[in-house]
């Protein structure tokens, strides 16, 4: 078992976003396995259940939006701690609303399109170790028949999760800390159809979320407080009710329970993603409590940050430095998530009268001041994020931009190209080429953008084109660090 060509990357693990990378990396070019431990299937017990409107749009960049819209049920408000009704139909975004969906349908999709791009799968071959040198990366592997066998690389990426093989292989910690423990799980059918799409409440020592998959069963995701047991002791399904009654007041006649299990929430992260060859992304890079849905959207938008980059270091049009940038960005966002994601719990837990004191403070706040509601809406959905920006560069480089029409078409659907877009005013002019596509604004906005492939801006100008200019003629060299030029 060789992978022995220098162009090649091996991505270990095949959740989202493992898949989202290897699909990106296919379609650049890039000769791609994918080495996963676990049998050729797609599981139903996965935990993650929501889509956020910036995950939403990356799909969209690929394709896979529309699709993946119709399998599931969309939702424009959000209630937070019984209290505060967040509305996000004035996101904007295509997408006005968070997307309940089972998180093995994203799988589904993502796989699908990663076997049409040409991405190899190694199913049961478990990582055992890795070595790298200036060249390449050596993973040692055992293959399903217990055999221990090599694959070598270019670059490898862990996105093995939480236990990530890779992360431990390069010696990197994961330091941090459980933070629920005996969190119970179950999928169950219900007798009465709950009110919302989402049914979610907390009290001080209780906590449910019970969310559907859409095939007559329903997640249930709850805790107690006062049932503090390790995670091997035996869970029923009276327990399960008695959680939910606790939180929601009642238990909507659940029975026929298919799966239960309990599991513990932890915060952390690797303090870094780079070591030489090897990356990390999702939740081998990061973990955090599930409040907020943000841990599977998190992961996609660090393998949407990432694909680019590392397909144009393999094809020599950027140099290694480039990769240090995804650290750069990404590293930022999974500690905002983890500071975000665990205030809210905290929050949702609180049951001394100082923290119910300091919630009530908080959402009397969130709920008064809209710039302060509209940046906590960013930041739980991801329109919020921006990347840092170079000094002196144009206000706009290392924002978000959104779907904006085009000449030629929505922004989104033009970057299903995998480049680079160049948008100019009209009258300005540009032939382009492998590299990027040059769009025209189908307003009369003057600013010129260099969009990269995620959708963030690159460079900008407000500077009129003189009559007939070249705009990319105007782009300068530092916009090397994007491999925007050979």
């Amino acid at each position: 078992m060789n992978a022995t060509t220098p162009r090649t990357v091996i991505v270990v693990g095949s959740g989202p976003t493992g898949l989202l990378l290897a699909g990106d990396l296919a379609a650049a070019g890039v000769p791609v396995t994918v080495v996963e431990k676990r049998p050729h299937k797609i599981s139903n017990l996965s935990r993650a259940f929501v889509l956020h409107a910036r995950t939403l749009e990356q799909l969209d960049a690929r394709g896979l939006a529309d699709g993946i819209e119709a399998k599931g049920r969309a939702l424009d408000r959000l209630s937070l701690f019984g209290r505060l009704a967040v509305d996000l139909s004035d996101l904007p975004s295509r997408f006005r609303h968070l997307l309940v969906l089972p998180q093995y349908e994203v799988e589904a999709a993502l796989q699908r399109r990663a076997t049409d791009t040409g991405v190899k799968f190694s199913y049961e071959t478990e990582v055992t170790g890795l070595t790298q040198d200036a060249d390449e990366v050596t993973l040692q592997v055992r293959t399903g028949e217990g055999e221990p066998a090599t694959m070598r690389a270019a670059y490898v990426v862990g996105a093995d999760g939480m236990r990530s093989a890779v992360r431990e292989s390069v010696g990197l910690p994961f330091p941090g800390k459980s933070v629920i423990r005996s969190v119970v799980l179950a999928d169950v059918k219900l007798a009465e159809e709950p009110e919302n799409v989402l049914t979610v409440n907390a009290v001080g020592d209780a906590f449910a979320f019970i969310a559907p998959f859409g095939d007559g069963y329903y997640r249930i995701i709850g805790w107690n407080r006062a049932r503090n047991v390790p995670e091997s002791a035996p869970l029923d399904l009276d327990e399960i009710k008695e959680v939910t009654r606790r939180a929601l007041g009642r238990d909507y006649g659940m029975h026929e329970a298919r799966w239960m299990s309990r599991f513990h929430s932890d915060e952390r992260q690797a303090p870094a993603y780079r070591v030489g060859r090897v990356l990390l992304a999702g939740d081998a890079a990061h973990v955090h409590t599930p409040a907020g849905g943000q841990g599977m959207n998190t992961g996609l938008q660090d393998a949407a940050n990432l694909g680019w980059k590392l397909a144009a270091v393999v094809d020599g049009r950027a140099g290694e430095a480039l990769l240090d940038t995804y650290e750069a960005e990404r590293h930022p966002v999974g500690k905002a998530v983890l500071r975000s994601s665990g205030g809210i719990v905290r929050l949702a837990m609180a049951n001394r009268p100082w923290t119910l004191a300091a919630r009530a403070a908080l959402t009397a706040f969130l709920g008064r001041v809209r710039p302060a509601r509209t940046r906590m809406v960013g930041q739980l959905t991801g329109i919020g994020v921006a990347y840092p920006a170079p000094r002196g560069a144009h206000r706009l480089v290392g924002t978000r931009v959104p779907d904006v029409t085009l000449k030629e078409g929505r922004l989104y659907e033009v970057l299903r190209q995998g480049t680079f877009v160049l948008i100019v005013p009209e009258g300005a002019h540009d032939k382009g080429d492998d590299r990027y596509a040059v769009t025209h604004w189908a307003s009369d906005h003057r600013t010129s953008l260099l969009v990269r492939p995620d959708g963030y801006v690159a460079w900008a100008s407000d500077d009129e084109p003189a009559d007939g200019g070249v705009i990319s003629a105007r782009i300068p060299d530092s916009i090397d660090s994007y491999a925007f030029r050979a």
